[in-house]
């Protein structure tokens, strides 16, 4: 409990009334998510409309010297949101208008509490599409936050190359735009991506611009299946190198399609198996596919999708992968790990985690996006019980020590939070103090999600 918290409460009360919540169950959704983190509840949550509003919780926060912490739609994977030093919890999730779409310009402004979902809907008749695409649930503002990617970063790229501008909210509760609509600019610090992957650590994001695309004329989707892992990556990295007009190529094995299986009730080969998506014109989507199931030559079946509601069914069982996993054990989350490594290391990464996965008594299903040679483990252990979890630990402590030494990183997509902090002095050495700089002059009373990313 902060000293000068009930002072925080009392000013907060009398401006928000009732969208200032203190009671347990609003705390402990706000503190928890979908880590493998215990709970850590903020003492008190704000629901918020506007990015004045946010201004003004942040002014009050700074005079008390009281933490924030940034909520969205909670299903962070690093413990994001989670308080371990008390605070305010700021909700966003209100703050969901799709400010404006300009259609001729290919962009949109939408505000931070805007989900994929609501926002693809909205631009349905349009022709337009935002793409990146999670297996979560997740708002626009917390994507940002995060950097995430999904399934189709392999074609599209990240949210770090898909957001052209932001408001940001800062510590002293200055409101800042960090760029405009242009689609390049070389005037000053590129603030936007300084504040991508920045977690709430150094501002908070209530308004984002955005790139759209236009829906592509065809797609086809196919599913092949292999008699190793090995065979599967090796088709990856072939298809990657041949230049087809890949939108997503994603990895499950043997253990993850078993657990599909099961959670989805589906009949799929229990094997190691490439979801694989092409998009483009009609003839260069048909040639890439004959060309990629020619270069799928290890393959024990190449199946392509025979409607677009079945190629729906196939991504949808995809994005359910992480609940299926889960299903294994319930009632445990487990580590979801998030290595990422340069496409031509990924094969060798996956066999030699798979051996040391194999010494242990851990299940470990396995699914990545592994067209940007990102893939996620999920180790499925319970926390009571001492053996496993050191077996968990040592198996994610490998896998990132191998990555970092294959030229990759800790985390592709899911962020730093709590669960990467201890790596990031190995991946970026002296770098990790210039990140601490810019903190202690953005932040110098450490209000903002402190303990995320780097500790002061």
């Amino acid at each position: 409990m902060h000293d000068n918290l009930d002072a925080l409460l009392t000013a907060l009360r009398a401006q928000f009334t009732d969208r200032l919540v203190t009671s347990d169950a609003v705390r402990e959704h706000h503190g928890s998510g979908e880590s493998h983190f215990p709970p850590a509840w903020p003492d008190a949550v704000v629901m918020v409309k506007s990015a004045q509003e946010v201004s003004e919780v942040l002014i009050a926060c700074t005079k008390h010297g009281v933490p924030v912490i940034p909520f969205g739609a909670g299903s962070s994977i690093e413990g994001q949101i989670h308080a371990p030093h008390g605070g305010i919890s700021i909700d966003l999730s209100a703050m969901d208008q799709i400010v404006s779409v300009h259609e001729a310009d290919m962009d949109c402004t939408v505000q931070a509490g805007v989900t994929r979902q609501a926002l693809n809907e909205h631009l349905r008749a349009t022709g337009l599409f935002f793409p990146v695409d999670l297996g979560a649930h997740a708002t626009l503002g917390g994507m940002a936050a995060t950097r995430a990617s999904g399934t189709t970063t392999v074609r599209y790229g990240s949210m770090r190359d898909l957001v052209l501008s932001m408001t940001v909210v800062m510590p002293n509760g200055e409101i800042i735009k960090t760029g405009t609509r242009a689609r390049k600019s070389s005037a000053g610090y590129d603030l936007t991506r300084l504040m991508i992957g920045s977690e709430g650590t150094l501002g908070i994001i209530t308004e984002l611009t955005l790139r759209l695309f236009g829906i592509p004329e065809a797609s086809q989707t196919a599913m092949c299946s292999f008699a190793t892992i090995e065979d599967a990556t090796q088709t990856v990295v072939m298809a990657l190198q041949c230049g087809l007009a890949l939108n997503r190529i994603e990895l499950a094995d043997t253990v993850q399609m078993r657990a599909i299986n099961s959670h989805s009730k589906t009949g799929l080969p229990e094997q190691p198996t490439l979801w694989i998506e092409l998009t483009g014109s009609t003839a260069s989507v048909e040639n890439d596919m004959a060309a990629l199931e020619s270069l799928a030559e290890t393959a024990l079946r190449f199946e392509r999708a025979q409607s677009a509601e079945a190629a729906a069914r196939l991504w949808r069982v995809r994005h359910d992968a992480l609940y299926a996993s889960r299903a294994l054990r319930p009632g445990i989350k487990g580590i979801s790990t998030d290595v990422c490594v340069p496409i031509s290391k990924l094969p060798a990464c996956i066999s030699a985690i798979l051996d040391i996965v194999a010494t242990t008594d851990i299940q470990a299903p396995l699914v990545g996006h592994v067209g940007d040679g990102n893939f996620h483990l999920v180790l499925l252990y319970d926390p009571e019980d001492d053996a496993e979890a050191a077996q968990a630990h040592h198996i994610n402590a490998s896998l990132i020590e191998m990555a970092i030494d294959m030229g990759g990183t800790c985390t592709g997509e899911h962020g730093v939070g709590l669960g990467k902090k201890a790596y990031l002095p190995t991946e970026l050495g002296p770098a990790l103090d210039v990140m601490r700089q810019i903190k202690r002059a953005l932040d110098p009373d450490n209000i903002m999600n402190p303990g995320k990313i780097f500790d002061l």
